[in-house]
C-alpha cells in the first residue's frame, strides 16, 4: 500500500510506525536501520508537534490548531514529510510537497 508513494516525483524512501514509533515496514534508499531511525524520528517530532499544537490550543483558546493533520521539515538538500504514521524522506528540488502530503494524506486514511 504506501509503497506507491515512491511512484511520486521526489519521495525517496517511505515509513509507517507504529504509535509507539517501532517501525513497521519501508521502502527506498535506505536500509532497514536507517527507515527504523527515520520512523523513530518522525514520530519524536509528531509528539513535539502535538505537544505545541495542545499548548496553542490552550492559550489561545482558538479552535482548529488540534489535532495537527501533519507536518514537513525542510533541510538544506532532503525533506522530511509526515501525516499520521507514514514518514517520507523527499528530494524538494524534484517533488510537489503538496503532491506528497496529498498523497500521504489518502493512505492514511487505509
Amino acid at each position: 500500500m504506501i509503497k506507491r508513494l515512491l511512484a511520486v516525483d521526489g519521495v525517496l524512501v517511505v515509513c509507517q510506525f507504529r504509535d509507539d514509533g517501532a517501525f513497521i515496514e519501508g521502502f527506498g534508499m535506505l536500509d532497514e536501520e536507517q527507515m527504523a531511525s527515520l520512523a523513530m524520528f518522525a514520530h519524536d517530532y509528531k509528539r513535539i508537534v502535538q505537544g505545541n499544537a495542545d499548548q496553542l490550543s490552550m492559550f489561545t483558546q482558538m479552535k482548529g490548531w488540534t489535532p495537527p493533520g501533519g507536518w514537513v521539515v525542510h533541510g538544506q538538500s532532503m525533506s522530511v514529510c509526515s501525516i499520521a504514521n507514514l514518514v517520507c524522506l523527499v528530494n524538494p528540488s524534484e517533488a510537489s510537497i503538496t503532491e506528497v502530503m496529498q498523497e500521504m494524506k489518502e493512505l492514511s486514511t487505509w
